[in-house]
């Protein structure tokens, strides 16, 4: 049976000091290590095994997998970095305080900016230093691809072509990987294996530092899922649909 396993990184600094994040390349803070190491503690007891490791290009996911890695005794495992499982780019919103930005345009338009499935935070522009075109690390991705701005719908267009691509491969070939990503990466993600409407996707959290496993049928549809548990079995949840959509 085809397994994946899905890991938000631990909480960052950013996370913790409710600041836009998106691409801007914060690392993990001192409780983030912790629920890496408490994600490598919960593989272990609960004998997860994986062969493949796929992260972002930010430090918080990459750290996230070396300490996974490292506590599992696990670091000769292949990793591929690619920028599209990189965050929700957040526009002109990185960098900001959630409080302040609610203060400025009122809770409900900040909830739609956050939460809403096709709206766009206000976008920088090409001369911002936070716009990615104009950072060393995305050098070789075409400029086309390169976001000012991203809705959650965004997101989920460029994180699917690396899954069909890339991660669907190695499990149709018997390997089983484990994706160190974020929470919006990861969302659009499970918006695709469990078929979520439009509508439903906003009301869906991913937690910081919990392995989420999926087991799938041969044609990877997925059977069910869960998320590793301390001190229990893990709690399963059957799902029902009979194939993945991109709707």
């Amino acid at each position: 049976m085809p397994r994946l396993i899905l890991l938000r990184h631990g909480q960052s600094v950013w996370n913790r000091d409710a600041i836009f994040t998106g691409w801007t390349d914060v690392d993990l803070c001192d409780n983030g290590i912790e629920e890496a190491r408490h994600a490598a503690e919960l593989l272990r007891t609960h004998d997860i095994h994986f062969d493949q490791c796929f992260t972002s290009y930010l430090h918080r996911a990459i750290h996230t997998l070396w300490i996974v890695l490292e506590a599992l005794d696990m670091t000769w495992l292949p990793v591929e970095r690619n920028w599209r499982l990189n965050e929700r780019h957040y526009g002109a919103l990185q960098g900001r305080k959630r409080d302040v930005v609610m203060e400025e345009v009122g809770p409900e338009q900040l909830h739609i900016w956050r939460r809403s499935y096709a709206v766009q935070p206000p976008a920088l522009t090409e001369d911002d230093p936070r716009f990615p075109g104009n950072q060393r690390k995305y050098a070789k991705v075409p400029q086309r691809h390169l976001p000012l701005t991203e809705s959650l719908k965004d997101t989920v267009s460029r994180v699917l072509p690396f899954w069909q691509e890339r991660v669907e491969p190695v499990m149709m070939q018997g390997g089983t990987p484990l994706i160190a990503a974020h929470g919006n990466s990861l969302r659009g993600l499970i918006k695709y294996l469990d078929g979520i409407s439009d509508e439903d996707i906003p009301s869906l959290e991913v937690p910081t530092g919990k392995p989420l496993v999926y087991d799938l049928d041969e044609g990877l549809r997925t059977i069910r899922s869960f998320y590793l548990e301390d001190g229990q079995e893990p709690h399963r949840l059957p799902k029902a649909r009979a194939a993945p959509s991109t709707a």
